[in-house]
């Protein structure tokens, strides 16, 4: 019953998500920090703050995907992760294989989210081994399964339970050129182009669209 409370209270909160994506590197890192942020849009997160190496490559595909497919999600960079872990507002949640189960956080995190003085998360997930001080300075460290595995799928899950799958309607993508019309025959229409398109001349514009968007 004191679950459930806590659920219903979640739900009638309107509260942002940032995740703060540490220790990213050039290179090996720049694909999955582009997966990482395509799943934070995706999933419900206003933003992505990038800690580490400098990259540009993300930072342009995002701005691609928001061009084609609508909303404003943002891509920063910073250097200093402790200042803004340190400074916000809002409730931390660490995600790490040595954290607690999520069905067991999950009930503090949102009464704690109905006190703080921001109503926001800050999310934060490692490209590598992260500092011990991540551990003490965020309010929560989750683990979602305490097996190895991606911090793209962590991410993913955490999103969508954290916001009881609210955020897969995607009502908040405005303007976007594309659409998804059928999923069935992956019918892939230009909005701004109204007129009916033959199926090859969608199946060229979905292959155009996957290889440009892999190859980001």
């Amino acid at each position: 019953m004191h679950e459930q409370r806590n659920f219903q209270m979640t739900r009638a909160l309107d509260f942002d998500v940032t995740v703060l994506r540490l220790g990213h590197r050039l290179v090996r890192d720049t694909r999955m920090s582009t997966h990482v942020a395509l799943v934070s849009r995706a999933l419900g997160a206003k933003q992505i703050i990038m800690s580490g190496a400098d990259e540009d490559d993300t930072i342009e595909s995002i701005r691609k995907v928001n061009d084609r497919w609508g909303g404003d999600f943002a891509v920063t960079q910073s250097k200093n992760w402790r200042e803004i872990l340190i400074r916000w507002m809002g409730v931390t949640v660490h995600l790490t294989m040595y954290g607690e189960d999520l069905d067991s956080a999950l009930p503090r995190i949102r009464k704690s989210l109905s006190k703080s003085i921001e109503k926001s998360i800050l999310v934060i997930i490692g490209a590598e081994k992260v500092p011990r001080e991540v551990y003490t300075l965020s309010g929560f460290n989750v683990a979602i399964g305490h097996q190895p595995h991606s911090e793209v799928c962590a991410l993913a899950i955490f999103l969508d339970r954290i916001h009881d799958g609210r955020e897969l309607s995607g009502e908040k993508f405005q303007l976007e050129k594309f659409d998804i019309r059928n999923s069935r025959r992956k019918i892939y229409g230009d909005l701004s182009q109204p007129r009916k398109l033959r199926q090859s001349q969608i199946d060229r514009r979905i292959g155009a669209f996957n290889r440009q968007t892999e190859g980001n």
